[in-house]
Order: C-alpha cells, then structure tokens, then sequence
C-alpha cells in the first residue's frame, strides 16, 4: 500500500496558524499550511522543479517520525520556497516480504536476518520503485526525489520523469563497518554493490549529507562530479543552550533511541568502566529503549532513562558537558549536532560524518578505532581540560548554528 500525502503552498489558514487537512476525491491528502510559516526569500534563478513527490522506504517521509525527520525537514524547506511536495511511502506488506525472503533463499543469497537484507535486494527494489512509478503517474508528477537508493533504480526514466536523491551514505561505506555484513553471504554482498551502481545510474542529480558521501560517490561509484553536490543537514529540534555550564563537572551523555549496540553503547561501558576506574567521579547518562536497559549493568554511576519527555532530554543535552557517542556505522548522526547546539563537544569514532561535523577535532575528538582501551583514553584526555571543552563547546555550537539548516539544504536541492 502507498501512503501519499500532499504539502500544498496555497495560503489557506487553519486556527492559530496551524495546517489542516483537507480531503480529495482521488485518496491524496492535500495538508494546507499557514501563510504564516516564515519564508526565506526565493532565489532568482529557476528551481529544478515546482511539483517533487518525497519517497522514504522507512514511512510516510512527510511524518517528523520518519528517518529522524530529515525528509519532513526537506518538504517543508521546500514548501517555504513555494514549491509543491507530495510524499510517497512504498512499502512491500507482509506478503511481499515474504516473497522477498523467498526468493533470496532460492537465489543463494541466504535467509534474510534483518529488514535492512529484504530491502537491499533486487525484487524489493524492482517492487518499491514500481509503485513509486505508478504514484508519481497518479499524482502527475514529473520528478521525484528519493532520500535513500532502496527504492531504485528507477522503472520510469523512459516516460521522462526525472529522479533525484538525497543520501547521507552509500553502500560501500556501509560495508566495512556494518555489524552484520559478515553474516551475509559472498553473493548477497555482490548484488548489493551492483544494485548500488544501478541504483545511482540515470539519476538526474544526486544531494548527500557529507562531503566525504559525494567524494565517495565520485571515486569509488564513478559519478560524474557535475551530478552530485554536498548539501549538508539541518539539525533536529534541540533548542541552542546559552546558558553556564561548568566544563569541570565530567558528565558524560549517550543517546541511542534505538540499535544500541550499534550506536555505540556496548562498547561504551566497557570504556566507561575502565575510564571510572582513573576517575572514580564520572557520571554517564544512558538514554535508550526499553530493550537496551538489559546491556547495562548495575552502577551508580550510570544513569538509564527511557521514552524521556521532550523537555527532559533537551535538558539532558544541556547539562552534559561531553556527549560520548562511539557510533559503529552511523553516516551521520543527528545526535551530533544537537549535542554541538546545546555547547555539549562529542567524543566518537574517526569515521564517516563526525570527523566533517567536528572540523576535524576542532569541535569535538576523534578516536581511530572501535576500541575499549582507546576509548576509556580519549575521555579521560578530553576531561582532564574543562578550559578546552569550554573553547570547543563555543566554537562547536557557533559552526553548528551558522553550518546546518534545512531552508539552505532545501535551497541548494531545489536551486542549481
């Protein structure tokens, strides 16, 4: 089933400036926002498109829960330039699921062992990028922009329509950090790297996250460099922290609202323990879900919360004076910025986004291996100067502030 709505840019007004909905006799939801909302000015020169349909794999990409929010974050910078945007979600139900898993058995690319394993091969692709053709058909709409490559290759270049994407990684830097690509079998991990190459072929431009995606994307993929641009990230809905902090009190935060161990927190405990140890007055704060609370033994210098109120995790990122986030493979990190806004620096692994999202260690500190020792080394070295976590946490959150916005990666999407 397809789920598709509709932000429309047509200055109706609800109650206290708020969007309403409004129903259409073909199924599409058309969401009619305040004329209200602040509006950045429009560039002068003539956008790629006026109408886009958003697809996310991963739900309604027009809800703020889907990836983080990062595709709402895009349609509604996108709207504020008057632009149209029609939200798709593909899904494959349960029986197709079922059919996906069946025929990676029969092809000899092994019992699926994760959600992510259905979506990256052929048949769900072939399948989502299928009913995105037939949306975008009913919608009539001639270009679409994709935020990640799991519903490509495309099925509809010959009847003209136009696809974009934006992508915060790419499937050969997912590879060597991925905690369970060790467990796929040699041909599985051979189709995903040429259904990745399919899936970049015949996209009209490509928009990453980070620098190091496009130089990706160009070096290892053979991208043209005129068809890919780095347009950044926004931030999430952390508000900026102003306020006094005291640099000298060694509170440490961890934030994993999901995959704990692969955003870092097994391996952290591990550092922390053997950081606590040097330091027997560091305190951490684990926020994480339900399941997670089973990894994390019992001292009291650790803190677990879980399903936090919105105001009491700002609070958190607020207090912390080290955000500690070792993550395996994340390619970006949201996480990360929002620590940078509330003058909270980051201590993680030397390996995609972060090294760009810190300026190299200017903003925050980077250690080269997934490794306890190391770990429990770079916090101790990153505590043991309150007056340098106070510089990094101001320089951090001016970068942050002046880097990262959603109108300026909507602009630089919609606007060669």
């Amino acid at each position: 089933m397809i789920t598709s709505r509709t932000t429309a840019h047509d200055g109706s007004m609800a109650a206290h400036g708020h969007p309403r909905a409004a129903a259409r006799d073909d199924g599409v939801t058309a969401i009619q926002v305040s004329s209200a909302d602040a509006s950045p000015p429009r560039p002068s020169r003539a956008p790629r498109f006026e109408h886009v349909a958003l697809t996310s794999v991963f739900g309604d990409p027009l809800n703020a829960r889907t990836w983080s929010g990062a595709p709402k974050n895009v349609a509604d910078g996108l709207r504020r330039l008057g632009i149209t945007v029609h939200g798709i979600h593909p899904q494959l139900g349960t029986a197709g699921k079922l059919q996906v898993a069946a025929g990676n058995l029969v092809t000899g690319r092994g019992r699926p062992i994760s959600g992510e394993q259905l979506l990256r091969s052929e048949l769900s692709r072939r399948r989502l990028a299928t009913q995105i053709a037939q949306a975008a058909s009913r919608l009539g709409v001639g270009h679409v922009l994709h935020t990640g490559t799991l519903d490509l290759p495309a099925v509809d270049l010959r009847q003209g329509v136009k696809h974009y994407l934006y992508c915060d990684h790419s499937w050969a830097l997912a590879q060597p950090h991925h905690i369970e690509a060790a467990r796929y079998p040699r041909k599985a991990l051979d189709a995903y790297e040429r259904l990745e190459r399919q899936a970049l072929s015949g996209l009209e431009h490509i928009f990453t996250f980070g620098a190091y995606v496009r130089d990706n994307l160009i070096e290892h993929y053979g991208v043209r460099p005129d068809r890919v641009t780095a347009v950044g990230s926004g931030m999430g809905r952390i508000a900026p922290f102003f306020g006094d902090k005291d640099y000298a009190r060694p509170s440490l935060l961890f934030v994993a609202k999901h995959y704990f161990r692969a955003k870092g927190g097994v391996l952290l405990l591990d550092a922390f323990q053997r950081a606590q140890a040097m330091r027997p007055d560091l305190r951490l704060t684990i926020v994480g879900d339900p399941h997670s609370r089973a990894s994390v033994p019992q001292n009291p210098a650790v803190t677990f919360h879980t399903q936090l109120p919105w105001e009491t995790l700002q609070r958190l990122y607020h207090e912390a004076t080290l955000l500690v986030q070792p993550m395996l493979n994340d390619p970006w990190g949201q996480v990360y910025l929002e620590a940078q806004v509330s003058r909270t620096p980051v201590l993680g692994l030397r390996r995609h986004g972060l090294p760009e999202i810190v300026g190299g260690g200017r903003y925050g500190f980077l250690v080269d291996d997934a490794d306890p020792g190391l770990l429990a080394d770079a916090i101790l070295d990153a505590l043991a100067d309150p007056a340098r976590l106070a510089r990094m946490a101001t320089e951090g959150q001016q970068h942050a502030l002046a880097s990262y916005s959603w109108d300026a990666v909507a602009e630089r999407i919609a606007f060669p």
